[in-house]
Protein backbone atom coordinates (compact mmCIF):
# COMPACT_ATOMS: atom_id res chain seq x y z
CA UNK A 1 0.00 0.00 0.00
CA UNK A 2 0.85 3.04 -0.90
CA UNK A 3 0.32 6.55 0.83
CA UNK A 4 0.61 10.44 -0.16
CA UNK A 5 0.48 13.79 1.44
CA UNK A 6 -0.16 16.94 0.63
CA UNK A 7 -1.19 20.53 2.40
CA UNK A 8 -3.17 22.74 0.25
CA UNK A 9 -3.37 26.64 2.00
CA UNK A 10 -6.30 28.91 1.27
CA UNK A 11 -6.07 32.83 2.76
CA UNK A 12 -9.97 34.52 1.51
CA UNK A 13 -10.67 37.86 1.29
CA UNK A 14 -13.55 37.45 3.01
CA UNK A 15 -14.75 36.44 6.85
CA UNK A 16 -17.20 33.79 5.74
CA UNK A 17 -16.53 31.85 2.10
CA UNK A 18 -17.42 28.78 0.37
CA UNK A 19 -14.63 27.42 -2.17
CA UNK A 20 -15.14 24.68 -4.79
CA UNK A 21 -11.60 22.64 -3.65
CA UNK A 22 -12.43 19.66 -5.91
CA UNK A 23 -10.53 20.56 -8.92
CA UNK A 24 -7.39 21.07 -6.59
CA UNK A 25 -7.92 17.53 -4.93
CA UNK A 26 -8.41 16.25 -8.25
CA UNK A 27 -4.85 17.58 -9.01
CA UNK A 28 -3.08 16.40 -5.98
CA UNK A 29 -5.34 12.24 -6.41
CA UNK A 30 -3.31 12.53 -10.12
CA UNK A 31 -0.06 13.42 -8.58
CA UNK A 32 -0.38 10.54 -6.06
CA UNK A 33 -0.45 8.39 -8.50
CA UNK A 34 -3.01 5.74 -6.46
CA UNK A 35 -5.90 4.24 -8.49
CA UNK A 36 -7.75 2.08 -6.24
CA UNK A 37 -8.21 3.40 -2.39
CA UNK A 38 -9.16 6.28 -0.21
CA UNK A 39 -8.97 10.04 -0.17
CA UNK A 40 -9.05 12.12 3.31
CA UNK A 41 -9.82 15.70 3.14
CA UNK A 42 -9.48 18.02 6.20
CA UNK A 43 -9.57 21.24 7.46
CA UNK A 44 -6.32 22.53 9.90
CA UNK A 45 -7.84 24.97 11.43
CA UNK A 46 -10.67 25.04 13.73
CA UNK A 47 -12.53 27.73 12.48
CA UNK A 48 -12.91 26.16 8.80
CA UNK A 49 -14.67 23.29 6.85
CA UNK A 50 -14.11 20.65 4.58
CA UNK A 51 -17.56 18.96 3.32
CA UNK A 52 -19.45 17.40 0.63
CA UNK A 53 -22.49 18.96 -1.60
CA UNK A 54 -23.40 20.65 -4.35
CA UNK A 55 -22.19 23.28 -6.28
CA UNK A 56 -25.06 25.79 -6.87
CA UNK A 57 -24.65 29.44 -5.94
CA UNK A 58 -28.27 29.28 -4.20
CA UNK A 59 -27.48 26.82 -1.86
CA UNK A 60 -24.59 28.74 -0.79
CA UNK A 61 -26.72 31.24 -0.17
CA UNK A 62 -29.04 29.22 2.17
CA UNK A 63 -25.76 27.95 3.86
CA UNK A 64 -24.97 31.40 5.00
CA UNK A 65 -28.49 32.23 6.30
CA UNK A 66 -28.86 29.21 7.56
CA UNK A 67 -25.41 29.06 9.52
CA UNK A 68 -25.92 32.93 10.53
CA UNK A 69 -29.54 32.33 12.27
CA UNK A 70 -27.69 29.18 14.12
CA UNK A 71 -24.65 30.92 14.89
CA UNK A 72 -24.94 34.57 14.38
CA UNK A 73 -21.89 36.57 14.37
CA UNK A 74 -22.94 39.27 16.10
CA UNK A 75 -22.98 40.39 18.97
CA UNK A 76 -19.97 39.60 19.87
CA UNK A 77 -20.98 40.13 23.68
CA UNK A 78 -23.35 36.79 23.37
CA UNK A 79 -20.63 34.36 23.89
CA UNK A 80 -18.11 33.30 26.78
CA UNK A 81 -15.39 32.37 23.96
CA UNK A 82 -15.26 36.35 22.46
CA UNK A 83 -12.87 37.45 25.71
CA UNK A 84 -10.02 37.36 23.34
CA UNK A 85 -11.43 36.65 20.28
CA UNK A 86 -14.17 37.71 18.56
CA UNK A 87 -14.68 34.18 16.86
CA UNK A 88 -16.42 32.07 18.59
CA UNK A 89 -19.59 31.79 16.05
CA UNK A 90 -16.94 30.22 13.37
CA UNK A 91 -15.97 27.50 15.79
CA UNK A 92 -19.71 26.84 16.18
CA UNK A 93 -20.66 26.93 12.63
CA UNK A 94 -17.37 24.78 11.64
CA UNK A 95 -18.62 22.08 13.85
CA UNK A 96 -21.95 22.54 11.96
CA UNK A 97 -20.54 21.91 8.30
CA UNK A 98 -17.19 19.07 10.11
CA UNK A 99 -13.81 18.75 9.62
CA UNK A 100 -13.23 16.34 7.18
CA UNK A 101 -14.54 13.99 3.96
CA UNK A 102 -13.22 10.98 2.84
CA UNK A 103 -14.02 9.51 -0.70
CA UNK A 104 -13.30 6.60 -2.38
CA UNK A 105 -10.15 6.52 -5.52
CA UNK A 106 -12.06 4.07 -8.40
CA UNK A 107 -9.99 3.88 -11.38
CA UNK A 108 -7.63 6.62 -10.30
CA UNK A 109 -10.91 8.89 -10.24
CA UNK A 110 -12.87 10.36 -6.68
CA UNK A 111 -15.64 7.95 -6.40
CA UNK A 112 -18.50 10.37 -6.25
CA UNK A 113 -22.39 10.88 -6.41
CA UNK A 114 -23.70 12.87 -9.77
CA UNK A 115 -23.57 16.76 -8.09
CA UNK A 116 -20.93 15.97 -5.27
CA UNK A 117 -18.20 18.20 -4.99
CA UNK A 118 -15.73 19.38 -1.93
CA UNK A 119 -16.02 22.67 -0.38
CA UNK A 120 -13.16 24.45 1.78
CA UNK A 121 -15.12 26.72 4.42
CA UNK A 122 -14.17 29.47 5.45
CA UNK A 123 -15.26 31.20 8.53
CA UNK A 124 -13.49 33.61 10.43
CA UNK A 125 -10.87 34.46 6.87
CA UNK A 126 -8.44 36.77 5.97
CA UNK A 127 -5.41 35.02 7.12
CA UNK A 128 -3.78 31.81 5.86
CA UNK A 129 -5.04 28.50 6.89
CA UNK A 130 -4.21 25.21 5.56
CA UNK A 131 -6.03 21.64 4.46
CA UNK A 132 -4.50 18.37 4.70
CA UNK A 133 -5.00 15.65 1.74
CA UNK A 134 -3.66 12.04 2.63
CA UNK A 135 -4.38 9.42 0.31
CA UNK A 136 -4.31 5.57 1.04
CA UNK A 137 -4.25 3.20 -1.94
CA UNK A 138 -2.48 1.24 -4.55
Amino acid sequence: MKSYRKELWFETTARRELINITPDINRVLQESGIKEGLLLCNAMHITSSVFINDDESGLHKDFEIWLEKLAPEKPHSQYFHNGYEDNADAHLKRSIMGREVVVAITNGQLDFGQWEQIFYGEFDGKRRKRVLVKIIGE
